[in-house]
């Protein structure tokens, strides 16, 4: 499996028989962020009211391409299938003091590729519910927020992790030198929290993953911006 963080909360991933998803695409003149190179066959956004994790329309598409809304995943079935790629989503919650002043509803979501199972924390602002803990057990990469408020703090990040136990967490959602937004902070303060002897560095934006390969006990990737 193939993984490219193109920034804030969006990756590319990509199968080993060439499904590519893209999670959480931004407005690159909002974010800052390059727009997105490759031609997606599944995006799978955690919200529709959100400038930074709703833009499916600026991600190239293949042909018989889905796009998922992972809150209405939530809020009816709860799961859904895809080019033979099954997700799964939560209900989540903005912070209560979203710099936007009316914090919405979003979604988490996991889904399975290549037998490794991927773990994806939305926009979620809140403390973790148990439920949610129980939605995330089991997965082997968390794609998980580091750049505090106006997400989850660093501090309940790391009660998560030490609950969840994934094989490895990347980072994202944290601050970079060309997002736009200064609310959050550098990927230092994950780093302070998190021990640089339990984290990794890709030096680049692009890693490739193997379930046979992944770490145990937990460690942390973290990923250059594409």
């Amino acid at each position: 499996m193939k993984m490219t963080w193109y920034g804030q909360a969006s990756f590319g991933i990509e199968s080993a028989d060439g499904v590519r998803i893209v999670t959480d695409p931004y407005d690159p003149d909002k974010a800052g962020f390059k727009p997105f190179p490759d031609p997606a066959d599944i995006v799978i956004k955690s919200s529709s009211s959100d400038d930074f994790h709703d833009n499916d329309h600026l991600v190239p598409k293949k042909a018989g391409a889905d796009v998922i809304d992972a809150l209405e995943v939530a809020l009816h079935d709860g799961s859904v299938s895809s080019h033979g790629i099954g997700f799964s989503a939560i209900e989540a919650m903005e912070h209560e003091l979203h710099p936007s002043g009316h914090p919405d509803q979003n979604a988490m979501y996991r889904f399975g590729i290549d037998g490794i199972e991927i773990g994806h924390m939305g926009d979620m602002g809140n403390e973790f519910s148990e439920e949610h803990i129980e939605f995330f057990r089991g997965v082997n990469v968390l794609l998980s927020h580091a750049g505090g408020f106006p997400v989850i703090s660093l501090e309940e990040l790391k009660r998560i992790v030490g609950l969840v136990r994934p094989n490895l967490v990347v980072p994202m959602h944290f601050r970079t030198l060309c997002f736009k937004p200064r609310e959050m902070h550098f990927i230092t303060e994950f780093l302070k929290l998190f021990g640089e002897e339990t984290v990794d560095f890709a030096f680049g934006s692009v890693a490739e993953l193997c379930l046979d390969d992944l770490p145990a006990p937990t460690r942390s990737l973290v990923l250059d911006y594409f």
